[in-house]
């Protein structure tokens, strides 16, 4: 009895482990091996030649360390205070909880299309603007012109849909925080900046891990909204390998493209376990 007790938990995973296999693991690997094979499947470097050698690639690699760079802090900085909002279990906490929830389920293109018909030239934000005697004409702020105008689009637009994630936890995170933890803070009189960086942020570091992982690996596949707000005029390393698999038909330099982003993934989330190490992790 206790022998089949034992392997209990490695038997509930093995459905898990062969969804993984079939769904991620092998496609993963033949992304890879088609990145180093060239187009007589011979192993060559070519694909990794011809898209470092692409001329939009340094432009794809760039725009998206701006938008990781950018978006985290500014979803952080939010997602923590929607999560320190519903925690403090004020009134109607849970109807703030579906509020903010709501951009959980839209999709990425949708999310892309609403925002692009607030900054359209005949958009929302132009009407209101014009309502309110600020201009006098539409202002175009999507347009290859106002590079800058098109990154705070697109940031503003990625913030929107995917900063409940992260809040959702950050929440899991701040319920789990002991109410004595607070309580003892509060009693030698800790102001609210300091229980947030001294109570708060140190105890919710695994799921601080779990967010910033989750989320640079999502930024770093920031697609549909990049192309519904921007079209060609903005490029991205996922957008990059649709060009390369779809309008040029070469599966192999997008595999690269598909390979370095996993390789970048790979990288920030070794980064972000050492950077925010969890308690245990602290103690070794």
């Amino acid at each position: 009895m206790k022998r089949r007790m034992s392997w209990t938990p490695y038997i509930l995973l093995v459905p898990s482990l062969v969804y993984l296999a079939v769904f991620f693991a092998v496609p993963m690997f033949q992304a890879f091996g088609l990145a180093f094979q060239n187009r007589d499947n011979q192993w060559s470097l070519d694909s990794w030649r011809t898209m470092i050698n692409d001329a939009a690639f340094s432009d794809a690699l760039l725009t998206t360390l701006i938008l990781i760079v950018v978006i985290i802090p500014v979803q952080f900085v939010l997602a923590m205070g929607m999560a320190l909002v519903i925690n403090a279990r004020l009134r109607f906490s849970g109807l703030w909880l579906y509020i903010y929830a709501v951009p959980l389920g839209i999709s990425d293109l949708a999310a892309g299309i609403i925002w692009y018909a607030v900054f359209t030239q005949q958009g929302w934000l132009n009407s209101v603007l014009e309502g309110l005697g600020f201009i006098d004409r539409p202002f175009i702020f999507l347009s290859y012109e106002n590079q800058g105008w098109l990154i705070f689009a697109i940031v503003l637009a990625e913030a929107w849909r995917a900063t409940s994630i992260i809040m959702v936890i950050l929440v899991a995170g701040l319920q789990g925080i002991p109410r004595d933890y607070l309580e003892a803070a509060d009693v030698f009189g800790a102001t609210f900046w300091q229980k947030v960086t001294r109570v708060i942020l140190p105890l919710i570091r695994p799921s601080l891990q779990v967010a910033l992982i989750l989320r640079t690996i999502l930024a770093f596949q920031a697609f549909a909204v990049v192309i519904a707000l921007a079209g060609q005029t903005i490029t991205v390393l996922s957008a990059e390998g649709y060009r390369w698999y779809q309008d040029y038909r070469d599966p192999h330099v997008a595999a690269a493209y598909a390979s370095l982003i996993l390789i970048l993934s790979i990288l920030s989330t070794l980064l972000f376990l050492w950077l925010v190490p969890v308690r245990e992790e602290q103690t070794l």
